[in-house]
């Protein structure tokens, strides 16, 4: 599996701790890493839960685009 390293560029530009993201987004630290690291896929619950917490859209955190807006 890939990383996901958008979630982790966004949460380190933030200043965040896997701890806290986590706990936003309603999953543990350790859970939180594992989607970081790639070595888990990111439920659509989660993804879009990021999405929201970032104010960014889905397509950004996969890296489908650059342009973080959502469609709002």
């Amino acid at each position: 599996m890939e990383q996901y390293r958008r979630i982790r560029d966004l949460r380190e530009d933030h200043d965040l701790t896997q701890a806290a993201v986590g706990a936003a987004v309603g999953v543990s630290q350790r859970t939180y890493a594992y989607y970081e690291s790639g070595e888990r896929m990111i439920p659509p619950r989660v993804l879009c839960a990021l999405a929201d917490f970032y104010q960014v859209s889905v397509d950004y955190l996969l890296e489908r685009t650059d342009r973080p807006e959502t469609n709002r």
